[in-house]
């Protein structure tokens, strides 16, 4: 198992959007792209201490390197950033971080 991960920060303003768009629209659009070992998303939120901006994490499981670069292309660490993410975020990383998943606790 594959997580890829990658940091995007809105304003607080636009926080609830972004979100939205992930949920309702960005992750669905990406399940529907039927990329063989996609096995779903987590988003991870937070508001810095200061209350300026808002900081997603967003992780996505695949089960191979493989299937990531089926879902992103062979620079598979660019980040893929669709149009209407872009209109709502303040800044982004540019590149996405793979890692294998080697224990898992859940119940």
């Amino acid at each position: 198992m594959i997580e890829r991960i990658w940091h995007g920060w809105t304003t607080p303003e636009a926080a609830d959007e972004y979100e939205r768009l992930l949920h309702d629209e960005i992750f669905p659009s990406f399940a529907d792209e039927g990329i063989e070992g996609y096995r779903g998303f987590r988003v991870l939120r937070r508001a810095n201490r200061n209350d300026e901006e808002v900081e997603f994490v967003t992780v996505m499981r695949f089960d191979s390197l493989d299937a990531v670069k089926e879902f992103a292309g062979e620079d598979h660490e660019q980040a893929h950033v669709p149009p209407e993410a872009e209109s709502v975020l303040s800044r982004y990383d540019d590149r996405a971080r793979h890692y294998e998943v080697r224990v898992r606790g859940e119940k």
